[in-house]
């Protein structure tokens, strides 16, 4: 019976043994992660223990030993510091590397402009536990070499230090040369000039292509104020003016435009025409106009004819359907020169002559002649009335005619007649009135009491 005894006693032990250790917590057991180690490898029941987060992390943590598990009895999360803005540099820009926040690990980097390059050891910042580390990176325009240039030239511009996006213009100084190259470039953003600098060589011309024709007598080079010969193949005619070589090359392009003429009268008096719809002919091509009744083709007696385009641009014949005038009209106070006709083709004229005393008007929008113009007379007529002075209203008014006497008497549009007082009696008014103008049949006459 003793030996079980022994026996019972030696697993109480053990079990005793067991039961103390379930009691213990371990560093390795701590939930919590971004926290400081702890100083002891395991902790007892009931005992606490406060966690720090590590550098770059902010919060802390009280944990107690309960039965072997730890149990949080304070929780402040360990999240990463915060860091202010890193700073925006002047002609520059920065982007985060990884994530979206200013926090403890993160990384800008800095980059500049065009034109800028960068003149810091450094292009990024990273947010350390202390703040961002290394200085605002600075960008600095990028600058271009200083231009030279000999006595032949000028250059206007910064040509000493030249900036991204700076223009150097050069201009000859003599007016008999011109610009070999460029005449003008500017500074790139790699602190390279676009082009180099030009010279300036003898103003010469070189003789162009020309589409649709070809130059008289060609020379390899043409000098200062020559002139450009040139002559185009048949159905094209040279433009106007005349090429002539200048500083900036030809004066104008020499160039052989299509000889082409306009239908412009499709509609009025226009019964049919063949080809339909075009109103564009190239030189020798034909069209056949029809006109309608009561019409016939200007300055003809036809109703119906072909017109070819000629190797000027002109039509062969006007192809315009016109319309007939009646008799011209009549005009008070005035007579046709001539004996009228009952029909008048259109551009046809007729000229007028006023009545004895009476003036033609000559002034806009009247006229001496009408004219025949699509079946309408064109233009007016008008006869400017003289005027007359009768003993009556000579006596009426105390005058009589300085020259001449009492007689009544009659003067034409803008004559000027001369009057005196009767005897014994004066003036009202000034001197100037006693020699008024007709105007129109109207005349304003002195008065003398």
């Amino acid at each position: 019976m003793r030996v079980p005894v022994k026996l019972l006693g030696f697993v109480f032990w053990v079990f005793s043994l067991n039961c103390a250790r379930c009691q213990v917590c371990s560093r390795a057991s701590i939930p919590h992660t971004n926290t400081e180690p702890v100083e002891k490898e395991s902790y007892s029941d009931g005992e606490t223990v406060e966690l720090s987060c590590t550098t770059g992390f902010t919060g802390m943590y009280r944990l107690k030993c309960e039965k072997g598990e730890w149990k949080t009895s304070i929780a402040q999360p360990c999240a990463k510091k915060k860091c202010n803005h890193p700073g925006d540099t002047a002609n520059g820009d920065f982007k985060l590397r990884d994530g979206s926040e200013f926090v403890f690990g993160a990384t800008v980097v800095y980059t500049c402009n065009k034109g800028f390059e960068m003149r810091s050891r450094f292009n990024q910042r990273t947010c350390r536990s202390q703040g961002w580390d290394n200085t605002l990176p600075i960008c600095e325009a990028v600058i271009c070499p200083a231009i030279r240039t000999d006595g032949d030239m000028t250059a206007s511009g910064n040509t000493e230090e030249g900036s991204y996006g700076d223009v150097i213009y050069f201009e000859c100084v003599s007016n008999d040369t011109k610009i070999d190259g460029s005449s003008n470039i500017h500074c790139t953003e790699t602190g390279d000039w676009s082009h180099s600098v030009p010279k300036c060589k003898e103003m010469t011309c070189t003789a162009p292509d020309i589409s649709n024709g070809e130059v008289i007598e060609k020379m390899p080079e043409y000098q200062k104020d020559a002139i450009l010969k040139y002559r185009c193949s048949s159905g094209f005619k040279p433009r106007e003016g005349i090429p002539k070589c200048a500083k900036f090359g030809w004066t104008l392009d020499p160039e052989c435009d299509e000889v082409t003429c306009e239908l412009k009268s499709t509609t009025f008096g226009v019964k049919k025409i063949k080809p339909e719809g075009k109103t564009i002919f190239r030189a020798g091509e034909s069209v056949e106009i029809t006109c309608a009744e009561t019409y016939w083709l200007f300055g003809t007696k036809e109703n119906i004819k072909s017109f070819t385009c000629g190797e000027n641009g002109q039509w062969d014949y006007q192809p315009v359907c016109v319309e007939k005038c009646g008799p011209p009209p009549q005009f008070e106070f005035a007579d046709t020169k001539e004996m009228t006709k009952t029909e008048y083709n259109s551009g046809e004229r007729v000229e007028y002559l006023c009545f004895s005393k009476y003036t033609l008007d000559l002034s806009p929008p009247y006229s001496k002649y009408l004219t025949c113009e699509q079946g309408e007379w064109r233009r007016n007529i008008k006869c400017l009335k003289p005027c007359s002075v009768t003993v009556e209203e000579m006596d009426k008014r105390g005058i009589e005619l300085r020259w001449g006497g009492r007689q009544k008497i009659f003067s034409s549009h803008q004559d000027r007649l001369s009057f005196a007082c009767q005897s014994g009696k004066s003036l009202i008014g000034s001197s100037d009135l006693l020699i008024p103008t007709c105007n129109d049949g109207e005349m304003y006459l002195p008065e003398c009491v």
